[in-house]
């Protein structure tokens, strides 16, 4: 139990109708979670609001409710504080509740359009090499230590980012890497959190289904930096040209990587090979597991982040030619009979689509076919499917439009809003299969010796969704299966 006093402790409140020197259980924003004594922050969301549920709440015995419209008709020994922010006061009292965990560790944020996933991954993986206690906060997964959770969102609601560090504080992790999304930031679910640093990747095309505009969606992000102490470090890649406008309001202390611009972490490919990426990074050379040239970005944005933590030099470069790709991110498979590599890359954006696709163009001598096959999920930014449609279009031999996650949209509408992305000149060149299955299926059978399919989209899933439905669909299984069949 605690007392309402100290989780209420540094938020802007409005009013307070009842005492607020009483004993709580528990927070909840959730009302079929309730239980007696528990907190309700009744939250404003996209679809639900949660003021519509607090008499459920009250009847479930919730002793506080906090909100931003006092109801009506209030219920005697029930205290209401009214706020003008439930999203920013769940942030505040979720940090309170669980005695400031991210204040006890290394805190270390991510965001941008594409490599969070792998950049908040694999920071994890090189300090746990180096010996450290890590956590990591991702779309992936959760890792506290060695112990894994299961994450249902790339940045997890405020209550639950404070109670897995605190998790980690009782384990002892002294390191933690998190991603975090434009959704995050705006919906203040990163707010009370305190950072050690953050770190920018880039932007480009992807979430204007939330977020009006593209400029909105930059200053989203900005506003993360913006808020960094000054006791924190700011690193972005300024070969972005986002990269600079993340830095210019920030307290932190400023630093950047780049390949191509003036920055205080530089790096250059040497050898980009299907084995790996030789980079010469500060003028030592190092050979990774990982490809491409998103991947020496990554690298960059790891190496400078490390060098930032105090990893020593040598160390830190060290430990970075021992990293292992992520899960769903470049994960690559070769048949033996025909020597067929297949890709599976969680590239869902038109800039992840492109970076992939030039990355296995750059590799490839010229004979091999490039079958790419690709969808777009509903439910989502519909204006970038046209445009993934035409990059796959021009980069490959064959591209192979079918199903990614339709949700409640109708496949078949999906993949003709994508095809009339395709010009005429390349539209020979394409295929519609709305089945997944088969349509990876077809890009096995048009395979031939030493050809190269790229299956985009899903990555690390291991379902698709229709209709509110999940089944269970896993890319990479299923392509070793097809290749393993078709080869017998």
């Amino acid at each position: 139990m605690k007392n309402l006093k100290d989780i209420l402790y540094k938020v802007a409140i409005d009013v307070i109708v009842g005492g607020s020197d009483v004993m709580i259980s528990k927070i909840e924003f959730d009302s079929r979670k309730i239980e007696a004594t528990d907190v309700f922050v009744a939250l404003k969301g996209t679809l639900v609001d949660g003021h519509d549920y607090i008499s459920k709440a009250i009847e479930l015995k919730a002793k506080v409710v906090v909100c931003e419209i006092l109801p009506v008709n209030k219920e005697s020994g029930v205290t209401y504080v009214q706020v003008a922010d439930t999203n920013l006061a769940l942030a505040v009292m979720s940090a309170n509740y669980y005695e400031y965990p991210s204040e006890k560790l290394q805190l270390v944020g991510v965001t941008g359009t594409n490599g969070k996933t792998t950049i908040a991954t694999l920071l994890y993986q090189q300090f746990k090499n180096a010996g450290y206690k890590v956590g990591l906060l991702s779309t992936v997964k959760i890792m506290v230590g060695d112990v894994v959770y299961k994450a249902t969102h790339t940045t997890p609601d405020s209550l639950t980012i404070n109670k897995y560090l605190h998790l980690m504080n009782e384990a002892g992790v002294e390191f933690c890497f998190m991603e975090v999304s434009s959704h995050g930031i705006h919906q203040k679910r990163t707010a009370g959190l305190h950072f050690k640093g953050g770190v920018f990747t880039n932007l480009s095309h992807d979430h204007l289904d939330y977020h009006d505009t593209f400029s909105e969606y930059r200053d989203v992000k900005k506003k993360f930096f913006d808020d960094l102490p000054k006791s924190a470090f700011a690193l972005t890649n300024v070969d972005d040209k986002n990269g600079e406008i993340m830095l210019q309001n920030t307290k932190a202390k400023k630093r950047t990587y780049a390949l191509k611009s003036y920055a205080n972490y530089k790096a250059q490919i040497l050898e980009n090979q299907f084995s790996g990426l030789l980079l010469k990074v500060n003028d030592n050379e190092v050979w990774t597991k990982l490809i491409g040239r998103f991947n020496a970005y990554n690298l960059l944005a790891i190496f400078a982040a490390s060098d930032l933590l105090g990893l020593e030099e040598n160390e830190n470069l060290r430990l970075i030619s021992l990293l292992e790709n992520v899960s769903g991110r470049f994960e690559y498979v070769i048949s033996k009979e025909k020597k067929i590599t297949a890709i599976v890359d969680y590239a869902h954006t038109p800039d992840a689509l492109k970076n992939v696709l030039e990355t296995i163009n750059n590799i490839r001598t010229g004979n091999e076919q490039l079958i790419t096959v690709v969808g777009c999920g509903g439910d989502r930014d519909k204006s970038k499917r046209p445009k993934m449609a035409n990059i796959a279009s021009v980069l490959s031999t064959t591209a192979v439009f079918t199903s990614d996650n339709p949700r409640t949209e109708n496949p078949d509408t999906i993949i003709e809003e994508m095809e009339s992305g395709v010009s005429p000149e390349n539209y020979k060149k394409t295929l519609a299969i709305t089945n997944r299955k088969q349509a990876i299926k077809t890009a096995c059978q048009m395979a031939e010796m030493n050809d190269i399919i790229l299956i985009a989209g899903k990555g690390h899933e291991t379902y698709q969704e229709v209709n509110g439905v999940r089944s269970n669909f896993d890319d990479l299984k299923i392509v070793k299966e097809l290749l393993i069949q078709l080869n017998k």
